[in-house]
């Protein structure tokens, strides 16, 4: 798991996320994955795939998973 930890104590993820085509996709999926509890922040990049996800803590990974799923799109696991 591709995980860091900056100097306030925050863990940044890096997950690949197949289907997004566009700014509305990386809309969907960032409005998703914000809505899990001690997410800090969330970038969606559809041309890479990727979405950059800022924690509190660690995040559970069934948690992203079905954030992605309700947004409609494939959880690919983590960059």
């Amino acid at each position: 798991m591709t995980q860091s930890t900056d100097t306030q104590g925050a863990v940044t993820t890096v997950y690949k996320v197949s289907g997004m085509s566009c700014g509305h996709c990386e809309g969907a999926v960032s409005g998703e994955i914000s809505r899990i509890a001690g997410v800090e922040s969330v970038k969606a990049v559809a041309p890479a795939g990727e979405v950059t996800v800022v924690s509190a803590a660690p995040l559970e990974e069934d948690a992203v998973r079905a954030a992605v799923d309700e947004a409609g799109f494939e959880y690919a696991g983590v960059a």
